[in-house]
């Protein structure tokens, strides 16, 4: 099993930027997607951004393209979800997820990922 811990998330105003961090141990991180997803209160939990396993790959949701940008380092077994731009809809809880492939070639779902983090609070006042 995996483990997965994020942070970085806070408060910030709209317009400002956070760096979120996932750190990953417990099994190998390489090889694997690594994707964001977000939840607001009273809402499903979204799809964000997927890597696949060497950087070469990214996905974003609509969202938060070009704002947004997801980056992994397989030397530290971390991934980073880079939000510039925030507006107050991005306000959610903010999941990592390890995959169950290197790469995906349609924008996956919750059901494409196999562990998750604890969560990191953002949120994103007007």
């Amino acid at each position: 099993q995996v483990q997965l811990v994020e942070s970085g998330g806070g408060l910030v105003q709209a317009g400002g930027s956070l760096r979120l961090s996932c750190a990953a141990s417990g099994r190998p991180f390489s090889y694997y997607s690594m994707g964001w997803f977000r939840q607001a209160p009273g809402k499903e939990r979204e799809f964000v951004a997927v890597i696949n396993w060497n950087g070469g790959r990214t996905v974003y949701a609509d969202s938060v393209k070009g704002r947004f940008t997801i980056s992994r380092d397989n030397a530290k077994n971390t991934v980073w979800l880079q939000m510039n731009g925030l507006k107050p809809e991005d306000t959610a809880v903010y999941y990592c997820a390890y995959g169950y492939t290197g790469t995906y070639v349609y924008t996956p779902s919750v059901a494409d990922f196999r562990s998750w983090g604890q969560g990191t609070q953002v949120t994103v006042s007007s």
